[in-house]
């Protein structure tokens, strides 16, 4: 999986000024499927690496989710986060289903409420994710809740997250 993707480290746009984010990402995708968020550049995905053809079956066989895409984000230390965020890009459709594997050294993944909802007022919820681990997210999940992977200042080894997706309208080459 590592040596197998084109990773980049793409910036995003804090109080008007670039920074570049705290990790490594790639795509992988169907053919001639990008993803442009408001995060990062439209980025044309790689292929599907035939190991994750079990996991998509399983996610079709089990919630009826055909993924077409997923980010792949690679924490090299505890150093290397994702801030708070929903998945909640238009072309992910107003109640996408987000299955995020977790492959290599286990990281704490926090979700809260949005501030205005239905869900304010609730606690954070936290959840250590280890190696192997599937978790997914779906009904009004992103509408209500934000979620991210904070630094760690212990030591920490590398952490492979694939958030696989399956896209209401994205962009394909036709």
């Amino acid at each position: 999986m590592l040596d197998g993707l084109e990773w980049a480290q793409e910036s995003i746009t804090l109080f008007g000024r670039a920074v570049a984010q705290p990790r490594l990402t790639a795509w992988i995708g169907e053919r001639g499927y990008s993803a442009a968020s408001r995060y990062s550049a439209t980025t044309a995905a790689a292929p599907w690496p035939p190991g994750l053809a079990a996991l998509r079956r399983f996610l079709a066989e089990t919630y009826s989710m055909r993924p077409d895409a997923a980010l792949v984000n690679l924490y090299r230390d505890g150093r290397d986060a994702v801030g708070w965020h929903a998945d909640d890009e238009a072309y992910l459709g107003p109640d996408p289903l987000v299955a995020s594997l977790s492959l290599g050294a286990s990281r704490r993944f926090v979700l809260r409420p949005r501030p205005a909802g239905p869900s304010a007022g609730r606690s954070r919820v936290e959840i250590v994710l280890a190696d192997g681990d599937l978790l997914v997210m779906g009904g009004a999940t992103q509408r209500r809740w934000q979620h991210s992977v904070p630094r760690s200042s212990r030591p920490v080894g590398p952490r492979v997250n694939l958030t696989l997706r399956e896209a209401a309208d994205c962009d394909r080459a036709r």
